[in-house]
């Protein structure tokens, strides 16, 4: 089985986030043993972005921003989508907390719909995302 950092690579719709995870170094640690649950926000979500702050983020010289943004998407653990509870908090590997929100089947993470398709890797499992969780 393929882990976090392959998932994503492998993803035809992750490819931004699959630039930011190299440029950030996160490949390395999404390739450890985790596990990890990770929000990610597929093309579709950066390209909501304002482009000159995805642009900036990429950038060498922004590459510790790059990371914290990229962390806040990223809770230690695997947590499945039927174990998300409505009011939960969870902590995210950078201490930032992340309010869930379960209604009618749906889940949101800080105000974010995730996908309930899990994609499953050897190290933890992989949400997609159409909002990148930052602010702007």
């Amino acid at each position: 089985m393929s882990n976090i950092t392959q998932v994503v690579n492998e993803d035809k719709n992750m490819t931004t986030l699959k630039k930011s995870v190299i440029a950030s170094g996160l490949d390395k640690t999404l390739s450890g043993t985790g596990p990890f649950t990770i929000f990610a926000p597929t093309d579709i979500a950066f390209e909501k972005m304002n482009k000159s702050v995805l642009e900036n983020l990429l950038k060498p010289e922004h590459k510790a921003r790059l990371t914290d943004v990229l962390n806040e998407h990223i809770v230690a653990g695997k947590i499945a989508f039927k174990d998300f509870k409505d009011g939960e908090k969870l902590r995210t590997v950078n201490g930032k907390e992340l309010l869930v929100h379960v209604k009618d089947g749906n889940v949101s993470v800080a105000g974010v719909k995730i996908h309930a398709r899990e994609g499953q890797a050897s190290n933890g499992v992989v949400y997609s995302l159409d909002d990148v969780m930052i602010k702007n």
